[in-house]
């Protein structure tokens, strides 16, 4: 594959065993076998009364020659069997990108199968279009044509850009108007992409078929502003625990009822999840799970200025030690040199990445806060277990690899916390006056509130290394990136679902090339 989207080598065939030219060469039911589908009836004419492109456009993953495009055709999203209104037939979807909005100079065009296995999502990779440049795209179904979508393509291997501008979202419970002011606003900006760090939808109580994840789902696409957001860049994306059921770690439900795992009552769930995530995102046939299992990891590079490592810190991690929230004495077995957060594949995967990077900025997004934040304001230690601070050994054998090996400008991109940070990271927390090995932004989230806002400001005071804290304003936060630095603009908005309002900058953080720790500006 492209270095510009690299993955661990499992990924290269997304666990099909057959490489891209090989699903190409594919058709009709031998590649519908040969991915598990079964041989649905051709829909060759297709009608609708009303547009089946009612849960929007998307692209992701850019890279130097193209991008992965993404629509769903569901004419009744919110359909309570989860198949949007269509019937059980493939379909073939027209797809076109341009070098104009208006589509008249079509540079790239296909077909993709439908098919009803993937709740009618497809999942175009489009290569050959040209480094760091705009493209636009849209489908065509019948008569139906979907809105015009917006992609930029990833600088050339080897050149390095003048900047880089992404923002970073996280944390998106559904507003009760289906109105996101964070994204709304976020369309002022000329960003190349979002990195969306988890929390993407909430799961309701109740959600275990695949038919409830999917319409939870398309509620969260029917949001005008989500929309238009991904119609406006592309994502590149991981999950966190809501995307599932909250505080899932590996195979184990979270002990409070919502799941059993009696029989693989779990394990069937986060299957269902798993699927319907990857039919409603932006995501590479590498990135489809295959039952329970979905490979997230990968990178993404800007050129020489900067490569995004994408975490995925909820499949592989050791089960949490305690539940207490916000947070609990801490367990001593955090550093039992057997639990883990990445797993151990994925942690290799993490560190040759790193020492193999010819990035200037290292940008490794991941979901939960890997500085310590202690919440015992005397002698003790009180910790939230289910962040980094859970897994201790598995943050000290990451910074003392950092230490080690000293990649280029290693920054933390975080969501999870409901609020706003800007950390130091360093191998002893308990002691400040120890070198600063990266920096961690946190952002706040999209829109989910942050009850525990008056304990997170009362630990502050015992925590040295939290430069900035804000848990009482909704946003996102816009990075912009050159060799010289990097600019971190914490923009919030006055209310999460707010329609008219702009957003405004809270705080500017900076960090110098070859300085670790970042400064107010």
């Amino acid at each position: 594959m492209p270095s510009t989207t690299s993955t661990s080598p499992q990924a290269t065939s997304g666990g099909s065993g057959f490489s891209r030219r090989g699903f190409l060469a594919l058709s009709g039911a031998a590649a519908a076998a040969a991915y598990g589908f079964s041989a649905a009836p051709a829909w060759s004419q297709p009608r609708f009364s009303s547009t089946p492109f009612t849960l929007g456009v998307a692209s992701g993953d850019p890279t130097p020659d193209g991008c992965v495009l993404w629509t769903r055709l569901a004419p009744e999203p919110l359909a309570p069997d989860g198949r949007g209104g269509m019937p059980t037939a493939t379909v073939p979807v027209t797809w076109q990108v341009a070098t104009d909005p208006g589509m008249r100079d079509v540079v790239k065009a296909g077909i993709e199968r439908a098919v009803p296995e993937l709740a009618h999502s497809v999942h175009p990779e489009v290569r050959g279009l040209r480094p760091g440049a705009d493209y636009w795209y849209r489908f065509r179904v019948g008569d139906q044509v979907s809105p015009v979508g917006h992609a930029r393509t990833a600088p050339a291997p080897g050149s390095t850009p003048a900047q880089l501008s992404f923002a970073l979202a996280s944390c998106q419970s559904l507003p009760g108007n289906s109105r996101y002011a964070a994204y709304r606003t976020m369309l002022e900006d000329d960003l190349d992409l979002v990195v969306h760090v988890g929390d993407y939808t909430y799961e309701r109580r109740g959600d275990e078929t695949l038919a409830d994840f999917r319409t939870n789902h398309a509620r969260y696409k029917l949001s005008p502003d989500l929309q238009a957001a991904h119609a406006a860049f592309p994502f590149v994306v991981t999950f966190d625990d809501h995307e599932v059921e909250n505080n899932w770690a590996d195979l184990v439900s979270q002990p409070d009822g919502e799941a059993s795992n009696e029989l693989g009552r779990f394990t069937q769930l986060r299957a269902n999840a798993f699927q319907a995530y990857y039919e409603h995102l932006p995501l590479r046939r590498p990135q489809r799970p295959v039952g329970p299992d979905m490979l997230l990891h990968r990178r993404v590079d800007w050129g020489t200025l900067a490569s995004f490592h994408v975490l995925d810190t909820r499949q592989y991690r050791s089960d949490q030690l305690t539940e207490a929230f916000p947070g609990g004495p801490l367990d001593p077995r955090v550093t039992d040199p057997s639990r883990t957060l990445m797993g151990d594949e994925q942690e290799r995967w993490l560190f040759a990445g790193l020492e193999a990077s010819q990035a200037r900025w290292n940008l490794v997004a991941q979901q939960t806060i890997m500085a310590q934040v202690d919440y015992d304001g005397g002698p003790g230690v009180s910790v939230n277990h289910d962040q980094w601070d859970g897994y201790a050994v598995s943050r000290d054998r990451l910074l003392g690899f950092v230490e080690q090996a000293r990649p280029s400008n290693p920054v933390v991109l975080t969501g999870d916390w409901h609020s706003a940070w800007v950390n130091d990271l360093r191998l002893r927390f308990d002691r400040p006056e120890t070198e600063v090995l990266a920096t961690e932004l946190v952002g706040t989230s999209i829109s989910s509130g942050c009850g525990w806002a008056a304990a997170v400001k009362a630990a502050r005071p015992n925590n040295p290394h939290v430069k900035y804290l804000n848990p009482d304003l909704r946003g996102y936060t816009r990075v912009i990136s050159t060799p010289q630095r990097m600019v971190a603009d914490y923009r919030v908005v006055t209310s999460a679902s707010d329609t008219v309002g702009r957003a405004r900058t809270d705080a500017t953080w900076v960090v110098e090339d070859g300085r670790p720790g970042a400064v107010a500006d």
